[in-house]
């Protein structure tokens, strides 16, 4: 009701404010509720005081000047339920089936925020404005300002608009509500038709302390140490020959406001469920008995130390908004904030004489058989037997009872590389416009280079090649499609994947390798302290693959089981009813199948991956980050002049994938249970100006038009949907392209209503074009979203790989000259691109519907 009106703002011109200076509702402008606590959130440019001023004017009216029109709520009650509508399925029956066991007796069991059907369809307007009354009130209220502004300013403007808020009288009590304790176990056995995995999980509860003094911050320490070392046991564990779990985690977290909970949950094959709880039981116990050992808590340190590091070294580029979900966290659970001058080294200290008689007394806390849930969800399905309570307790008892020996660790001792390489020279270097530094090395690899400071501590990186699987055959295609998670998940050299994540403790270096249908190559990330070790890992995964046949077994397995349970899900049912209507049921567009497996061949894709990279030749890799060019020089040259160049030439192949079937195509897929649908309407068809800034922008920019529109009418107005969205894609490979989606959810009954009205307004677009106010707020949305994203490395690594692997503006200047391009924007030409790519006569749509249409 925040956005439908307030006592200094008409409906609908918050939003209008917020646009015109390039915010959007969703990133720009939003609230959530959630059990304890409301949250109001304005993001926005600090250049103009004006703005800033209003800004706050919004906010206060927001905490006590919210007008409550009739027709407003009338209107806003039909969105919340469809929210409500968006919510139902699979995930929400079972929640409704454990929330009120791991919450017993207490009032926080009894309704989740949003509420009832019931409640939504019949609550008294009195209800609501009385509730607003009681509870949005200074002393519950607290206003958090995080940016490049004027201090004193901002403190000026937060007195002027809330210190005249009249404090209440004879305010309404807020009671702090608990999770009344139990000595017995409690279990939730919940299972779904639509589920698609299983998951057991052991509560333990307790009430939240929130000890933020010094004592309490290293105990919090000590608490991650003890998880750390445990997820690392359950790493290995779930790698092993026929492990007891597919992954499995040990954390701790805050279960609402008063209580805490340690979980220790594994997700498990769906015939395996005993045994996963087994191995939990086992594993906590294993420590439990005999402690972690001295060389685990070394190598957790020295992987915090480093991560502390890392995060002082980049706590000048650290967010607004991350300083603001801080700064909160401080006010609802008074959680301390000295900073990271006076954290970092305090951690440090602590990290030094933390013992490991410390970390081992962890779980003996934690774990206890008073405040106990069990929960085990899995799918519900024809053949498959779900353990019974009684089974799962008598699983409890059996694992006190097993044979226990130590923990043993395996480490693979030597260096990370035998044998630095010779490598090759640079043969030439070469300045382009937006610093840009072009290196070619003797053996054919060309390396581009641009420095920044947005991360004092950070290198990003991709490597590539064009060919990819689009140069095997269809027989191959499989093998070829998995080889890089195959052979990633491998390790490389002699190292294994568990040992070569123990050697690379410490380190802030990773590296993966992708095949794509069209590129091969490797991507990662790294510190400038660790550039050597990550210059390695690069030469290593492209020259000493690694292929383990217990990895192949076990994703083969895991990839068995998300397969048979994917027709359950009516959501994946639906996307690939879509995928297969949008290319043309292209045998490389399928959705997995258990045939599909059979095609698995761990040694074609070993063999595959290996040709793939036998050839560096014709390799281009992009470094973008905080580096210094004569630092990289010398490992440039030893470790990508090292790399192999055969001389071979090639290409990616065009197989013939399109996405622009033709003519008009409408299914309907029936699957699910609950009363709701979903909608996708696409439009495609080639598009010849994926070079063109110009062009390209002023196809993109129907997108937020249109998606702004339909808020207003289909969401707003009609009451029709809770969200509604707009993409429009861009694809260059193996043609230009263009793919617009419309999505939305709703009432089934609705939807031709919901579909003709979105029709309506395009036409709408076709016939007049944009309003100039609008396309200005669009406009500029794209500008303040442009300034933001010259400011990321990771914007300018995928554009520069775009531009290089597309053989086009070999330099920034595509980048640099954006701004340029969508000052040229403008409504007639806009006009024209609806008329051109919205075409009435080529589009697909499908549409989600329950199994049995409703009565």
């Amino acid at each position: 009701m925040a956005f439908q009106g307030t006592e200094h703002f008409e409906k609908q011109t918050i939003i209008d404010f917020m646009e015109s200076i390039g915010m959007q509702m969703g990133s720009g402008i939003n609230a959530a509720t959630g059990i304890d606590e409301t949250y109001y959130m304005l993001q926005l440019p600090t250049d103009n005081e004006e703005n800033l001023k209003t800004a706050f004017r919004i906010l206060r009216d927001w905490a006590t000047g919210i007008k409550f029109e009739p027709e407003e709520i009338e209107s806003e009650r039909k969105v919340v339920i469809e929210e409500w509508r968006q919510g139902q399925g699979a995930g929400n029956r079972i929640r409704d089936k454990i929330i009120p066991v791991i919450l017993k007796d207490s009032l926080y069991a009894d309704r989740l925020p949003i509420g009832t059907l019931e409640n939504l369809q019949n609550f008294k307007h009195d209800d609501l404005i009385r509730f607003y009354r009681d509870w949005y009130r200074p002393d519950l209220m607290a206003v958090i300002a995080v940016g490049d502004f004027n201090t004193a300013a901002i403190e000026k403007y937060i007195h002027e608009q809330f210190d005249s808020i009249p404090e209440p009288k004879n305010p309404r009590e807020r009671k702090t509500y608990t999770i009344p304790e139990h000595d017995e176990t409690l279990f939730a056995i919940a299972t779904d038709p639509e589920l698609q995995g299983t998951t057991i999980s052991i509560y333990h509860k307790f009430p939240n302390d929130y000890d933020w003094t010094v004592g309490g911050f290293r105990q919090k320490m000590v608490e991650s140490l003890y998880n750390a070392m445990l997820n690392e046991r359950f790493n290995e564990l779930s790698v092993k020959t026929d492990p007891p779990f597919m992954g499995a985690a040990s954390s701790r977290s805050s279960l609402v406001r008063p209580e805490g909970v340690y979980v220790l949950q594994a997700s498990v094959q769906e015939t395996g469920i005993g045994r996963g709880l087994k191995a939990l039981l086992i594993e906590s116990e294993r420590v439990a008995r005999y402690g972690f050992t001295p060389e685990e808590l070394e190598r957790v340190k020295t992987t915090f130390l480093r991560a502390l590091d890392q995060m002082y070294a980049n706590k000048d580029s650290r967010t607004s908004s991350s300083h603001a979900a801080e700064m909160t966290r401080s006010y609802l659970t008074g959680e301390s904030i000295p900073g990271l001058e006076y954290e970092t080294p305090l951690q440090k200290r602590f990290l030094e004489r933390i013992t490991l008689a410390e970390v081992n007394q962890v779980g003996k806390k934690w774990i206890s058989d008073s405040n106990r849930v069990i929960i085990l969800t899995a799918p519900e399905k024809n053949g498959l037997t779900i353990p019974t309570e009684s089974d799962l307790k008598n699983i409890l008892a059996s694992a006190t009872k097993e044979v226990i020996e130590p923990y043993k660790a395996t480490v693979t001792e030597g260096p990370l590389l035998d044998k630095i390489p010779e490598g090759s020279k640079i043969t030439s270097t070469n300045e382009l416009e937006g610093g840009l530094t072009e290196w070619k090395l003797a053996n054919g690899i060309k390396v581009v280079l641009k420095p920044t400071d947005f991360k004092k501590d950070e290198i990003i990186f991709i490597g590539f090649s064009p060919g990819g699987s689009s140069l095997v055959s269809d027989e191959d295609y499989i093998p070829a499609k998995t080889a890089s998670s195959l052979i990633a998940n491998s390790g490389v050299g002699k190292f294994n994947l568990m040992e070569l994540r123990k050697k690379l403790t410490g380190k802030v270096a990773n590296v993966a390798p992708q095949i794509t249908e069209y590129t091969e190559g490797v991507s990662g990330n790294g510190s400038s302290v660790d550039l050597e070790t990550m210059f390695q890992l690069i030469y290593l995964r492209m020259t000493e693959p690694r292929a383990d046949k217990t990895i192949f077994n076990i994703v083969k397995a895991q990839a068995k089981q998300m397969i048979e349970n994917r027709s359950s899900n009516p959501a994946t049912v639906f996307n690939d009813t879509f995928n297969r209507l949008l290319y043309s049921d292209h045998p490389r567009q399928q959705p997995p199948t258990l045939e599909m497996l059979d095609n698995m061949d761990l040694d074609k894709s070993f063999a595959f991956y290996k040709d793939r990279f036998s050839d560096a030749g014709d390799f281009t890799f992009i470094f973008v980050g905080s580096m210094d060019l004569e630092k990289m020089k010398p490992l440039v040259e030893t470790y990508l002049g090292a790399l192999p160049n055969t001389g071979r030439e090639e290409k990616w192949k065009d197989l013939g994938i399109r996405t622009n079937p033709g003519g008009i195509i409408k299914e309907t897929v029936r699957a699910g249970k609950e009363p709701k649908s979903s909608t996708r309407i696409a439009f495609t068809g080639d598009f010849n100006g994926i070079y063109d800034i110009e062009k390209r922008e002023h196809l993109r920019v129907t997108a937020p038009l249109l998606q702004n529109r339909l808020h207003d009418v289909i969401r707003e107005s009609m009451g029709g949907t809770y969200n509604i969205s707009v993409n429009c894609n861009l694809i260059w490979l193996p043609v230009g392209c263009y793919i617009i989606t419309i999505d939305f959810s709703s009432d089934p009954e609705r939807v031709d209503e919901l579909t003709d009205a979105i029709f309506s307004e395009i036409r709408s677009f076709k016939e007049s074009g944009p309003a100039e106010s609008e396309l200005a707020d669009v406009k500029e949305a794209f500008l303040r979203t442009n300034e933001t994203n010259l400011t990321q490395n990771a914007y300018w690594l995928t554009r520069l790989n775009s531009c290089y692997f597309a053989g086009v503006h070999p330099d920034a200047s595509q980048i640099l000259l954006y701004a340029d391009a969508v000052k040229t924007i403008d409504a007639d030409k806009t006009r024209d691109n609806f008329q051109r790519y919205y075409d009435f006569e080529n589009y697909i749509q499908v549409t989600l519907m329950p199994e049995e249409s409703p009565q």
